[in-house]
């Protein structure tokens, strides 16, 4: 069948010849073509996500043409504005597969709002709500290696899809004809017809007034001198970022020139991810040549923000997404309550798997704190449920671990230009009276106790990596262990079981612990890989990273 495939593709006139190309190179190699052609990519809540390159199983023109063919025969039954908003980042072909996606909308008479340049995913979302679209579309592989690329599919809602609408999508994808089916007309064609226009100067505006809109303290950053080193990792991140810090007063800002322009092969790190040393480390060489109170990196579609601050010896520290998400939520309650603009039973959201304490935090502050499923759609939901309540101003803050932040409603995803905003408004308000974000840090950990939340990941390449995953889910559920390194397991939460979690069901198992540590396991999402992520609690750090290397090295293998 594969085979087939292969030498269909191989006859066919496909319009990139550097497909033929590729497709030439493999002639004879039945791994490669096996690798290239037995499945296809699985359209999800996620989209897409995958390799570049000739095949089902393969980021292409015609992988892109055959989802939004599929994404326009679920529009066409929605009513509404028969309309898809369109963005894009750096990535090898984003741009392209962007005008691709928009090419088969307008040819089957859906009209289309794209955006002139690359912007980031709360650009995107922000444009769905904005024009009322009945979908929106960010070609981005987020963090992942240069070699991939990626189309995440958004609802009305500007949030990522829900299972419902993303399986009647795969359900039309599947039979569409991935080198015929797709409806086409040209991108110029499709701006004569006025079926696609580009994002007008008018959302964009509205964007940046949403974000700034959220500021705390406003004002606070025209008179701290905030010194600040800022790195786009060569993404979508530096026209907006840069916007908004200098509309509220930050102009000290140098930005890390080799990672400065967008470019999709990333030269100088392995994987653009601020969660990364390697990412920063350029970052790092020059806030200590600068003496910068503060480095920041976003992600190439700046939904998400990573950052190092500076210790009062003049060294630099990396802060975790935990971590930071703690400390915006300390300085949003903090701020609010001083500046009498707390709503009234205000809402935090978190994912399952961020550290426990922020909802220490957000009860010291009188802050419901609610814990949602991993992905950024499920915080985005916690805020349409308040929105259809018509109480959306309870939601101040929402936040995962992998170092996505969100304060306000006016996207549905993780915000890396709010992210920074926020940062750097903390980062001069601690400066203005005298401390410092580590400072307040240390405040926190001295209050509440000192939290460690780790994250181990394990990877499983290849076609029979799902298999493998999915054998090692099974086997910790009708097996699962009494204790890890002697730690007894007091409670075992499996959210295969809605029944018992009160949320949908997630491959995802949390093993509580004996002393207070938690251990929990998932498959991720977009990439083959089980993540393992503990939470200890020690009376200083080296107790408890103590207990965090006790307890992977029990759970390694487990996992092997």
């Amino acid at each position: 069948m594969y085979m087939d495939d292969y030498k269909r593709w191989l006859a066919a006139d496909l319009e990139d010849s550097a497909l033929t190309e590729e497709l030439r190179r493999i002639e004879g190699q039945d791994s490669e073509i096996k690798d290239r052609f037995a499945v296809a990519l699985k359209f999800g809540t996620a989209g897409l996500r995958g390799v570049l390159g000739a095949g089902s199983n393969r980021m292409n023109i015609y992988v892109v043409r055959q989802a939004t063919q599929g994404l326009a025969n679920w529009v066409k039954t929605q009513g509404g504005s028969q309309l898809v908003a369109i963005s894009y980042d750096s990535r090898i072909n984003s741009d392209v597969f962007a005008k691709t996606a928009a090419c088969v909308l307008a040819a089957n008479g859906i009209k289309v709002r794209i955006y002139d340049a690359l912007m980031p995913v709360p650009a995107l979302s922000f444009a769905t709500r904005y024009y009322g679209a009945n979908a929106g579309i960010m070609v981005t592989a987020s963090h992942n290696p240069a070699k991939y690329n990626g189309y995440k599919a958004y609802g009305p809602d500007g949030c990522q899809m829900t299972d419902d609408a993303a399986a009647i999508v795969y359900a039309e994808i599947q039979k569409t004809d991935i080198l015929t089916g797709a409806k086409m007309i040209s991108f110029q064609e499709g701006i004569d017809q006025g079926l696609i226009q580009y994002v007008g100067e008018d959302c964009k505006e509205a964007l940046y007034d949403a974000i700034k809109a959220r500021s705390v303290r406003p004002g606070l950053c025209k008179t701290a001198g905030l010194k600040l080193v800022y790195s786009p990792l060569n993404g979508s991140g530096l026209v907006p970022v840069t916007r908004v810090l200098h509309d509220i007063g930050i102009d000290d800002i140098t930005i890390v020139p080799e990672q400065k322009d967008p470019d999709g092969n990333f030269p100088t790190c392995p994987y653009p991810n601020p969660e990364i040393f390697e990412a920063l480390r350029l970052g790092l060489e020059l806030a200590q040549k600068s003496g910068a109170d503060l480095m920041l990196a976003t992600d190439p579609d700046a939904d998400r923000v990573g950052i190092a601050i500076k210790c009062p010896d003049g060294s630099y520290e990396l802060v975790s997404g935990n971590e930071v998400g703690v400390l915006l939520l300390d300085y949003i309650c903090q701020g609010r309550i001083e500046n009498g603009t707390m709503p009234e039973n205000p809402v935090a959201v978190k994912s399952i798997v961020s550290t426990p304490l922020a909802d220490a935090v957000a009860q010291n502050y009188g802050v419901e704190m609610r814990s949602v499923l991993t992905g950024f759609k499920w915080i985005g939901d916690q805020i349409a449920g308040l929105e259809a309540q018509g109480q959306v101003d309870r939601f101040i803050f929402g936040f995962e671990e992998s170092y996505g932040y969100l304060a306000g409603p006016y996207v549905r995803d993780k915000d890396a230009i709010i992210g920074s905003m926020l940062i750097c408004e903390m980062a001069a308000y601690y400066r203005s009276i005298g401390s410092s974000i580590k400072e307040r840090l240390e405040a926190i950990y001295a209050k509440y106790g000192r939290y460690l939340n780790k994250v181990d990941s394990y990877e499983f390449p290849g076609l029979s990596g799902m298999d493998k995953m999915a054998g090692i889910m099974d086997s910790l559920r009708n097996n699962p262990p009494a204790d890890f390194a002697g730690y007894k397991v007091v409670k075992v939460t499996d959210y295969l079981k809605p029944e018992v979690t009160g949320l949908p069901a997630a491959n995802v198992l949390i093993y509580s612990l004996e002393g207070g540590a938690s251990v929990v396991v998932r498959p991720s999402g977009t990439e083959p890989k089980i993540k393992t992520y503990f939470t200890t609690l020690g009376k200083d750090l080296a107790e408890a990273q103590a207990q965090k290397d006790q307890l992977t090295a029990a759970l390694k293998p487990l996992l092997a």
